[in-house]
C-alpha cells in the first residue's frame, strides 16, 4: 500500500499465514443490501494490492503477474463506527476501514494521507499468494521489473522504454550471481529515471534513492546549515521561534510580515513511530501559537518557506492550507495508475479539498511560498495545495523536485525492499507537475555557492518585497 513520507520503512507481515485459511465463510449481507463486514478479501483499485481480513489481523498481500508476496500486517484497535474498523500496524499507521456504497464495495484510509483507497470483494487471493516465494536472483528481478512495469506512470514522460530496459538487463541475471551484482543490475535499471521517489534498499548490500539533476537532496546537514543561514542573512537577529522539534520555525519580520519556515510534514515529536495523530496534534499547538488572532489581524505578509522540505504528509500540508482560507477550495485531485497492461489508465479522479480549519482565525492575506530543487514530495503538494487558494500565493524560488505521489513500497523474495510512485496530482485544468516540478512565478536563485559566498538570499528578499507592494 503506498505509504506517506520520502523516508519510510514497511513493516513485515506475518508470512506464517496461509492465504484465506482463517477466513470466515463469505460475507451472509453480500447481495442482501447490507453494508458488508469487513471480513474477506479485497483488492484495492489500483496500487498492485490485495487486502485479506480476518481472525484479528489486516494483511497486504502485494501482487504482479508473476508474485504475490505479504507486505504489512495491522491489528484491530478500534471501531468507531457501524461496519467500520480502525488497524494498526507496527509502526504506528492507522488503516480506518468503512462500506462502501455497495456491499461488494469499500474504502480504506491510511491516516495522514489525502484521498481514499477504494476496494472492491474478490473471491480469493490469486494462486501462489501465502506460498514460499523462490528468492533465487532471476525471480528477484522479474517481480523488480514487473512492479515497475505495471504500476509505474511515467515512463513515456522520460522517455524510458521499460520492455527494452529487461531485455538489456535480464540476459545479466543467473542464479549463481552473488547479491552485489544484483544490487547493480537493479540499481542500473532505475537511475535512468531520476525519480527521488524510486529507491532500493538491499541492506548491508547498498542503498540506492537519487533526485532530479542538478537537485540537492534535503536532510539534517543541509536544513541546519541553512537555517543559520537565514538567521544570518534574512532575520539579522530577530527572534527565531522553533517548534515541532525544529522543524517550523517562526519570526516576526520588522516590516509587519511573517516568516513561516517548514522544513518537513512530520517527525513533530520524538517518536519516529509516532502515528499520524501525533503529529497532527503538535502541528495545531505550533499554528495556535504562531497564528494568533492578534497577530494573524495585523499581519501584512505571509512568506512561507519551503526550500528544504523533505515531505512527509500530505494531510499534514492541508491542515495549514486550512487556516490560509475562509473558504474552501479545490487543493488537487488524485489519481493511481490501475491497469497493469495499459499505463494510460488510471483510477477515476479523486477531487482533494481545502476546508476552511474550525474554530480558528484564518490568514487570507498575500502569500508568498519559497520553492528549490529540495523541496520534494509532501512539500511540493503543500505548494500546490496552495495554488488553488483564495487570493492566490507568490511562488518564489527555483522548481521544486517534482514527485507528489505516496510511496509504494514493495518487498523482493530475497527481503530488499524498494519504492516506487504510481499516482499523479492532478491540477484543476488535469495537469501535473512530475519529473519537472512547480514552477516558480518569480524565479531567483536558491542558496548557491554565489548566494553563499556574497551573503545573499535573493529569493527572500524578493518575496519580501513583492508582498510590500501588495
Amino acid at each position: 500500500m503506498p505509504q506517506l513520507t520520502c523516508a519510510r520503512t514497511v513493516t513485515a507481515a506475518l508470512a506464517l499465514l496461509i492465504a484465506g485459511a482463517f477466513l470466515p465463510a463469505a460475507n451472509a449481507s453480500a447481495g442482501t443490501g447490507a453494508p458488508p463486514a469487513a471480513s474477506g478479501v479485497w483488492q484495492v483499485d489500483g496500487y498492485g494490492t490485495d487486502v485479506v481480513i480476518g481472525a484479528g489481523l489486516l494483511l497486504e498481500y502485494q501482487t504482479t503477474a508473476v508474485s504475490c508476496l505479504p507486505g504489512v500486517s495491522a491489528r484491530p484497535t478500534g471501531r468507531p463506527a457501524a461496519g467500520s474498523t480502525v488497524w494498526t500496524d507496527d509502526e504506528g499507521q492507522v488503516y480506518r476501514f468503512r462500506p462502501g456504497s455497495a456491499p461488494d464495495r469499500a474504502v480504506l484510509h491510511l491516516d495522514g494521507s489525502a484521498g481514499d483507497l477504494r476496494l472492491r470483494r474478490i473471491a480469493a487471493l490469486p494462486p501462489g499468494c501465502g506460498a514460499a516465494a523462490a528468492a533465487d536472483p532471476v525471480r528477484v528481478f522479474d517481480v523488480f521489473w514487473a512492479t515497475f512495469a505495471e504500476n509505474y506512470p511515467f515512463f513515456a514522460a522520460k522517455g524510458i522504454d521499460w520492455q527494452s530496459v529487461r531485455a538489456h538487463y535480464r540476459p545479466l541475471v543467473h542464479a549463481g550471481m552473488g547479491d552485489a551484482a544484483l544490487f547493480a543490475v537493479l540499481r542500473d535499471m532505475v537511475a535512468p529515471l531520476h525519480d527521488a521517489h524510486v529507491s532500493l534498499d538491499a541492506g548491508r548490500v547498498g542503498r540506492f534513492a537519487a533526485g532530479r539533476p542538478g537537485t540537492v537532496p534535503p536532510g539534517p546537514e543541509l536544513d541546519q546549515q541553512v537555517k543559520d543561514y537565514i538567521r544570518r542573512t534574512d532575520l539579522g537577529g530577530l527572534p527565531f521561534h522553533e517548534y515541532a522539534r525544529g522543524r517550523i520555525s517562526w519570526a516576526d519580520l520588522p516590516n509587519g510580515q511573517g516568516y513561516l519556515r517548514i522544513s518537513g510534514f512530520g517527525g513533530y515529536t520524538p517518536d519516529p513511530d509516532d502515528p499520524y495523530a501525533g503529529n497532527s496534534a503538535v502541528l495545531e499547538s505550533a499554528l495556535d501559537t504562531v497564528l494568533t488572532p492578534a497577530r494573524t489581524r495585523r499581519l501584512h505578509g505571509l512568506i512561507i518557506d519551503l526550500r528544504v522540505n523533505g515531505g512527509g504528509s500530505d494531510a499534514l500540508g492541508l491542515q495549514i492550507a486550512a487556516r490560509l482560507t475562509d473558504r474552501p477550495y479545490l487543493a488537487y485531485a488524485k489519481r493511481a495508475r490501475n491497469q497493469p497492461q495499459d499505463p494510460t489508465r488510471f483510477t477515476t479522479p479523486q477531487p482533494i479539498e481545502v476546508r476552511p480549519a474550525d474554530s480558528v482565525t484564518h490568514y487570507t492575506g498575500p502569500v508568498a511560498v519559497l520553492t528549490g530543487g529540495s523541496t520534494v514530495s509532501a512539500g511540493e503538494t503543500f505548494t500546490q495545495a496552495l495554488m488553488g487558494r483564495p487570493g492566490g500565493a507568490l511562488r518564489v524560488g527555483q522548481p521544486t523536485q517534482g514527485v507528489f505521489s505516496d510511496v509504494l513500497d514493495r518487498q523482493l523474495p530475497n527481503g530488499w525492499s524498494f519504492g516506487l510512485p504510481n499516482e499523479e496530482f492532478l491540477t484543476a485544468a488535469g495537469t501535473t507537475f512530475d519529473g519537472r516540478g512547480i514552477p516558480p512565478q518569480l524565479t531567483e536563485p536558491v542558496f548557491t555557492p554565489a548566494e553563499f559566498a556574497q551573503g545573499r538570499d535573493s529569493a527572500f528578499a524578493a518575496a519580501e518585497a513583492a508582498l510590500s507592494g501588495l
